[in-house]
C-alpha cells in the first residue's frame, strides 16, 4: 500500500547536510577519496595496457571489461545489499579492493597483460557490489527531507572528481609513473574504509529478519526483486532511465568525443589537453544542471518526474550544438549542455529511486539498474565504433544521436502524462 511521504520537514541546505549529518558526512568523504582513486586507476590502468601492448583493440577490451565487470556481478550484488549489513558490505568492499590494486604493482611484462583485464574485473565487479550497498545504504542514514541534498552532493562530487581525479591522475601517471598510481588507488581504500567505520549504522528490521537466508539462494531473492519491478512498473520505468542515457546521449558520444580532440580540434599531444577540457566540462555541467534545476522543482516527485524529460531535450540541444563542429569553443558550449540535460535526467532518476523504493528490495532494484545501463553502455560503445567507421562525416552521427536522444525523452513524457502521480506515493 501507497505511504505517504511527509513534506512538512524545513528545506535542508548542503552545507546544513555535511555539518548537521555525521553519518553520511563520513560516507560523502570516502565516496571522495574512493572516486579520486578510481580516476587514477582509470588513467593508469588504460596507459599500462597501452604502452605493454601498443595496441587499440587491446585498450578497448579494457573499457569493455570494465563496463561488464559490474553488469555480471549486478545480481549477487542487490542480493547482498538487501540480506546482509549494507555498512559492513561497504567496508569490505574497500578491503579486498586494497589487494586487488596491488596486484596492478607486479605486471611490467607485456606477456602478463591478461593479468591487467582479470585485476580490472575484479575490481570492477567488487566496485559494483560497494556502489549498490553505498546507494541502498543512502535513505538509512538520512531523514526522508535530507534524501535530495544527499543525492545531489553525492552526484556532484561525482562530477566534480571526474574534472579533478582524472586530470590529477594524468599528471602523477605522467610524471611519477603509473605504479605510484596503483599505490596511491590502493592507500584511498584504506582511508575510504576508515571513514565508512566511522558511521554509525543501526541495521533495518526489514534487512535483520532477512540475513539467516542463505547466500546460495541468492538467485531467488533477485528473482523476487525482478517481480518487484514488474508489479511496480512506474518503478521500472525509472530504473530504464540511466540504460536510456547510456545508450542514446553518454557511450558513443564519448568515442566520438575522442576523435573530435584528436582529429578536429587538437591541442597538446593527440588532442589530450582538448580531451581533458571535454571531460572536464561534462564534470562540470553534469554537477550544476541537477543542483541548478533542483532549485525549482525541490523534492516533489510529480516535478522531478517532468523535469527528467527536459534533461533529454536539453541534451539532445547540447548535441545539435556539437555537430556544427563550428570551433572548439562551440563544441565545449554544447558540451556542457549536453552534460546539464544528462545529468538532470541521472541525477532526478536516483533520487526518485531512493525516494520511492522500500529498503527491503532497494538494493536489487539499484543492482537491475546497474546492470541494464551497464548492458547497454558496452552495447552503445560497440555500435557507435561501427557508426563512426561506416559513416565518414562525424557531425552527421552526432546530429544522428541528439535525435535518438530525444526518443526515451518522448516516450517519458507521455508515460508522465498518461501515469501521473502525487507526491505522496511510494511503491512497498
Amino acid at each position: 500500500m501507497p505511504q505517504p511521504l511527509s513534506t512538512n520537514h524545513p528545506k535542508v541546505g548542503y552545507f546544513d547536510l555535511i555539518r548537521s549529518n555525521k553519518n553520511w558526512r563520513y560516507l560523502w568523504l570516502g565516496q571522495i577519496v574512493s572516486l579520486l582513486g578510481d580516476w587514477f586507476n582509470l588513467i593508469a590502468s588504460a596507459s599500462l595496457i597501452a604502452s605493454l601492448t601498443d595496441s587499440g583493440f587491446a585498450i578497448g577490451g579494457l573499457f569493455v571489461v570494465r563496463a561488464l565487470a559490474p553488469f555480471l556481478v549486478s545480481p549477487f550484488a542487490g542480493v547482498m545489499a538487501d540480506r546482509y549489513n549494507r555498512k559492513n558490505i561497504l567496508i569490505g568492499c574497500d578491503i579486498v579492493r586494497i589487494f586487488i590494486v596491488i596486484g596492478f604493482l607486479f605486471i611490467k611484462d607485456p606477456q602478463f597483460a591478461w593479468v591487467i583485464y582479470l585485476l580490472t574485473a575484479l575490481q570492477l565487479g567488487v566496485g559494483g557490489v560497494f556502489f549498490t550497498a553505498r546507494r541502498a545504504i543512502t535513505p538509512d542514514i538520512v531523514a526522508p527531507h535530507e534524501i535530495g541534498p544527499a543525492n545531489a552532493i553525492g552526484s556532484a562530487t561525482w562530477s566534480v572528481m571526474l574534472a579533478i581525479g582524472a586530470a590529477i591522475g594524468g599528471l602523477v601517471s605522467g610524471a611519477f609513473g603509473v605504479y605510484t598510481a596503483f599505490a596511491i588507488d590502493s592507500v584511498t581504500f584504506i582511508v575510504s574504509a576508515l571513514f565508512i567505520l566511522r558511521v554509525k549504522y543501526q541495521v533495518p528490521a526489514e534487512v535483520t529478519v532477512a540475513r539467516s537466508v542463505s547466500i546460495w539462494r541468492f538467485h531467488e531473492q533477485y528473482l523476487d526483486g525482478l517481480r518487484y519491478l514488474k508489479r511496480y512498473p512506474e518503478i521500472l520505468a525509472i530504473t530504464l532511465h540511466k540504460a536510456a542515457l547510456q545508450l542514446t546521449l553518454s557511450s558513443g558520444y564519448e568515442i566520438a568525443q575522442v576523435q573530435i580532440a584528436k582529429n578536429i580540434f587538437p591541442i597538446g599531444v593527440a588532442g589530450a589537453i582538448s580531451l581533458g577540457l571535454l571531460y572536464a566540462t561534462s564534470g562540470v555541467g553534469s554537477g550544476l544542471g541537477p543542483i541548478i534545476a533542483r532549485s525549482f522543482t525541490g523534492d516533489r516527485i510529480s516535478h522531478l518526474r517532468k523535469t527528467i524529460t527536459l534533461g533529454y531535450f536539453i541534451a539532445a540541444l547540447g548535441l545539435v550544438i556539437i555537430s556544427t563542429l563550428h570551433s572548439f569553443p562551440v563544441v565545449v558550449i554544447g558540451g556542457l549542455l549536453r552534460s546539464v540535460g544528462g545529468g538532470i535526467a541521472w541525477v532526478f532518476s536516483t533520487q526518485l529511486l531512493l525516494l520511492l523504493v522500500p529498503t527491503h528490495v532497494r538494493g536489487r532494484v539499484f543492482s537491475f539498474e546497474q546492470a541494464s545501463f551497464a548492458l547497454t553502455s558496452s552495447i552503445a560503445a560497440a555500435t557507435s565504433g561501427l557508426l563512426l567507421d561506416a559513416f565518414p562525416h562525424l557531425s552527421q552521427v552526432i546530429l544522428g544521436m541528439s535525435f535518438i536522444t530525444l526518443i526515451p525523452g518522448i516516450f517519458w513524457f507521455i508515460w508522465c502524462f498518461k501515469r501521473p502521480i502525487n507526491d505522496d506515493f511510494r511503491a512497498d
